[in-house]
């Protein structure tokens, strides 16, 4: 694969991994609006600020943030890199606070459990340190390792999208709805397929070498 492919490709499969949490995101948004209280969204309902708050800078932080990790589209546009960082950085936040807020006061969904609860717990707060490190990565001029960090806290922020495809063998082959010890399963495989590839990435020996991911 080309240097220039692969630079279009990133941003196009991150932007797709994040499609269905996004319409979902939207369709639960358009729920509140509209009054369509059920048995599935009762909870949010009963407090939307969480839910408002996490899935609005979800989808701006999955489709934006994209764009983040083509080299070559941010070596062409530093400044487009630098202003859309001053947007995404307290987005991410707000994803990694609002989905701590709503794991420790919502009433669990049917199909969750202890496992599931205490993954959302490790990786919730996983992702806000991950964002804390980078900020003062930047602040330091480490830009590489903010660069790390920025990495890290993207791809658990994108689970939601990995855990559509975690699932969907499961709802392929089975007629019934995963248990409490599959979904814990399936949630937690996505994240740490989610790590696992953040981490192959930021240590790749040929890109320490170029620093690819370095701005300035």
């Amino acid at each position: 694969m080309t240097r220039s492919r692969s630079d279009r490709l990133i941003p196009v499969l991150l932007i797709m991994l994040s499609l269905v949490p996004a319409l979902a995101g939207t369709g639960r948004l358009v729920q509140l609006g509209s009054g369509e209280m059920n048995a599935d969204n009762a909870r949010f309902f009963a407090a939307p600020i969480p839910v408002i708050l996490h899935i609005i800078p979800a989808v701006l932080y999955s489709v934006v943030g994209a764009f983040q990790f083509s080299p070559g589209f941010r070596r062409r546009n530093r400044r487009w890199h630098r202003m859309a960082g001053r947007v995404l950085l307290p987005s991410a936040m707000l994803v990694a606070i609002s989905g701590l807020w709503m794991t420790l006061t919502y009433p669990w969904p049917a199909g969750d459990g202890v496992a599931v609860y205490l993954e959302r717990l490790v990786f919730g707060t996983a992702m806000l340190l991950s964002i804390v490190m980078g900020i003062d990565a930047i602040r330091r001029r480490k830009y590489a390792e903010h660069g790390d960090w920025m990495i890290r806290a993207y791809a658990i922020g994108m689970g939601a999208g990995t855990q559509v495809l975690t699932h969907l063998p499961w709802f392929i082959f089975m007629d019934v709805k995963p248990g409490e010890t599959a979904r814990g399963v399936m949630m937690g495989l996505a994240w740490v397929i989610n790590v696992a590839v953040a981490e192959w990435i930021i240590r790749r020996p040929i890109r320490h070498s170029k620093n690819v991911l370095a701005v300035a």
